[in-house]
Formats: structure tokens, sequence, C-alpha cells
């Protein structure tokens, strides 16, 4: 009975492998016939062009003011007057305090008083020195005289027709006579010293009154540039100083205004390897900016510089820009974005996004077809993006194509049906066909503001 039972459990487990089998030999069957069916997958491709493309780096920045200036007042006294609405915009030259003058006027009263005293020891000096000369005229006619008397002597003297005594007398006379001439020759000098000293009393005198006219001019504090002033930090009635530390208020010029972009030192120095190596080649200082809120500021801007030195604190390089700002939209200190075109990457091809994927270990490829119609993959280097899509430096070649949509379904060495993509890269009209450096250069050269603006943004970008 035993023998039985155990017979016929096994030939029922013999029997349910049979059948499964059975089943698993249909389900094949079945899979390689519906393989067969299946038409290839449809795929849609875009046909690879190598052309020279613009490498646009973005940076963060801030907004600095094109001219600052601390306005100080340069001489003593207690502000009288505030001749300026705090925060609006001030021309050069224009008065913004105004000191106490009392002191200022009176010392010109006397600087003045000074320089008409000593125009009057002038004309004294004058006077004296044309005395002296006076004098030393007669004394001279003084001196001939006794010259002549003297001579007139001597042939007397030697036929004893006067006295020995009388000859003596005439020759004392005569050195008399040279010694008077003498004195009114050194009066004469002098005079003219004191000319001299009168002269230099006049120029002193002037100078001190010159000091406090300029002393009384800078009681009226003026603006020394064109712009918008910040909070006065002084009212009416403070005591200021020259040469204070606290300016009395800022202003700042902000049209047009600079932009202070920070770059690694590293992409700086892989951008120069490239152009040094002729990979790429220099592009364009033409600065596009992104504001905070995210929109597009209207006008582009030039760079103007960038520093020779790197910060040790952060390793990056300033560039500087300058952009107009005629509507005062940009203000000092704002965060900005910029897009900047360092160099263009010659044979490069541009690649929609959905056409590339990345292995876990981050490495960039693509589906291509090749002329059987098979997928192939493709490994291909990545060098930033253009236009919303990927600039591919190496790993393609011109006539690819490059499978954009599609791609999540096929395999390599899988027979596919090739679609070109539609509208993947708009043919242009004759007359507007560009390639992606000429669209840059073009965007390159869109009106930036008035000319006032311009003007100055080009003298600063040639400092």
């Amino acid at each position: 009975m035993k023998h039985s039972t155990l017979a016929l459990v096994i030939a029922s487990v013999l029997s349910g492998a049979v059948l499964i089998g059975c089943d698993k030999n249909e389900d094949a069957a079945g899979e390689q016939a519906a393989q067969q069916q299946m038409p290839p997958a449809v795929v849609n491709v875009q046909t690879v062009t190598l052309d020279t493309v613009p490498q646009v780096q973005t940076f963060s920045g801030r907004t600095a003011a094109y001219q600052t200036a601390d306005v100080r007042p340069q001489v003593n006294g207690v502000i009288d007057e505030v001749l300026f609405r705090e925060g609006s915009n001030v021309k050069k030259g224009q008065p913004l305090y105004r000191i106490n003058t009392d002191n200022y006027a009176s010392s010109v009263t006397s600087g003045q008083a000074a320089v008409q005293q000593a125009q009057a020891n002038y004309q004294t000096a004058l006077a004296n020195n044309a005395n002296a000369k006076a004098e030393l005229a007669s004394r001279q006619a003084s001196l001939a005289q006794a010259q002549n008397d003297l001579q007139r002597l001597q042939g007397l003297v030697s036929i004893d027709a006067i006295s020995k005594q009388q000859y003596e007398q005439a020759q004392t006379q005569v050195r008399t006579a040279q010694a008077a001439v003498q004195s009114a020759a050194a009066a004469v000098g002098q005079t003219q010293a004191g000319i001299e000293s009168a002269k230099a009393g006049i120029q002193t005198a002037q100078a001190g009154l010159e000091a406090s006219t300029l002393d009384l001019n800078r009681t009226i504090v003026r603006a020394p540039l064109t712009g918008r002033t910040d909070r006065s930090s002084v009212t009416a009635g403070t005591l200021v100083s020259a040469g204070q530390p606290e300016p009395l208020v800022t202003i700042s010029r902000l049209d047009p205004i600079y932009v202070d972009i920070s770059q690694s030192s590293s992409e700086l120095l892989k951008l120069r390897q490239q152009i040094a190596a002729g990979t790429a080649q220099p592009g364009m200082n033409s600065v596009e900016l992104i504001l905070e809120d995210g929109s597009v500021y209207p006008v582009r801007g030039k760079l103007a510089l960038s520093e020779a030195k790197v910060d040790e604190s952060t390793g990056a390089v300033t560039l500087r820009a300058i952009f107009p700002n005629s509507n005062h939209i940009l203000l000092p200190g704002m965060y900005v974005t910029a897009r900047l075109t360092q160099s263009v990457i010659t044979n490069a091809a541009l690649v929609p996004q959905s056409a590339v994927t990345r292995t876990p270990k981050g490495e960039t490829q693509v589906y291509i077809v090749d002329e059987n119609n098979k997928i192939q993959l493709r490994p291909v280097t990545i060098n930033g993006t253009y236009d919303g899509q990927w600039v591919v430096t190496d790993g393609l070649q011109t006539g690819d194509k490059v499978v954009v949509i599609g791609g999540s379904k096929v395999k390599p060495e899988q027979e596919v049906v090739v679609k070109p993509l539609e509208n993947a890269n708009p043919a242009p009209s004759a007359t507007n066909a560009k390639t992606p450096l000429q669209a840059a250069k073009t965007v390159d050269k869109k009106p930036a503001g008035n000319d006032d603006s311009n003007e100055e943004t080009k003298e600063a970008a040639a400092q």
C-alpha cells in the first residue's frame, strides 16, 4: 500500500515538470516570433557639422561706482547751512555746505590792508632811492669841482704862485669829495635794496591775501564730481575741521558703472593654454549681465581690464567690465551674473542636451547611427554650453548622425530606422545665415546706450 502511494506522488511530480518545460519552450518560441515580427526602432538624428563656437563663461560679480568721492572740509568752522538734498544728483562744482565765514572775511580784510601797506612802503622806497640818486649826483659834481681846482692849483704851486698849504687844502677837498661820492653811492644801493624789500613785502602780503581769500572761498564746500549723494553725516551747527577722518558726504558717479567679476586663476590658466595650443582663439570683450531677479540687463558692457595679480585669499583674478547706466538701474554693491565670451573654440559641434548621456563614472557619451543604420556608442568631450546646446570638442566628426530622440529605447548594434530631427537647426534665409561666431558678434554690436556713455566707456577701456 505504501509503495503504491509513493509511486503515485513521483508520477505526479514528473508530470508537472514535463508540463512546465513545455510552457517555457512555448514562451521562448513566442518571444522569438514577436521579435521577428516587431519593426526596427525609429530614432531622430541630427547630422554633425563642425564649426567655430563661442565659449561663453558665467561669472558672479558685483557692481561698483565708476567714480567715488568722499567730501571733506578744507577749513575749520561751523556748518551754517546744508545746500543740497540727500540722495539727489549733483553737478560738479555745485555748493553742498556753507561754513561760517566771519573769521575768514576778517582775514581777507587784514590781508587787503597788508597789501596796501606793502605798496605804500614800496612807494616810500622809490622816493628814498630817488633822493639818494640826487645826492649822489650832487656829490659827484662837488668832486668834479674839487678835482678841477686841484688841477688848476698844481701849475701855480710849481712856480710858487700859491702857498703849499693852499695846495694841500685843495687835495684834502678832493679826497673829501671822493668820500662823499662813495657814501652817496652806498646810500643809493641801500635804497635800491629797500625797493626790492618792499617788492617782496608786496608779494608776501598778496600771498597772505590770496590764502585768506582761498580759505574764504573754501567755506563753500562744493561737489568734486557729478554724481549721486548719499546721506549727509552733519547738519547745520556742526563744528567741522580740515582733513577730518569722517566725510561730510559721499558722491558716487553711476553712469557708466563698473562690474567687478571674479574668475578662478585655474580657469584663466586653462583658457590661456587652449589659446596657446591653438585649440581656441581669443574671444570678444563684450559682457552680458544677468540681474538678481533673473532679467537680462538691456545693454551689453565692455571688458575694461584684467588685474595682473591673483587674490591670495580666494585664488581668483578680478576682471572689470564697464556698462552704460543712464537710467541708474544698476547701483553700487548689487550682486549680478556676467556672461563673457573669453574665447572661441574651433572644430566644435553643437549637440542638443537630450542627445548626451553620462555613465556612472560621469563620462559623457552619445549614440550615433553608422552607415549600416546600426547604433554605435561614442564617447565625447563636452566643453560647456552655447545657446542651450552642449559644445562637443572631441569624439564627433562632420557627417556623424547623433541620436537625439529615441536613444532610451535602443542599444549598441541594434538596427534602427533613421529620421532627421525636425527643426533641430532651422535653416536661416540666405541673407540672415550666420555661424555661431557671427551670431555672437552680432549680439556684441548691439547699441550701448547714449553717445556720452559710449564715449566714456571707450575712454575707460583705453585706460
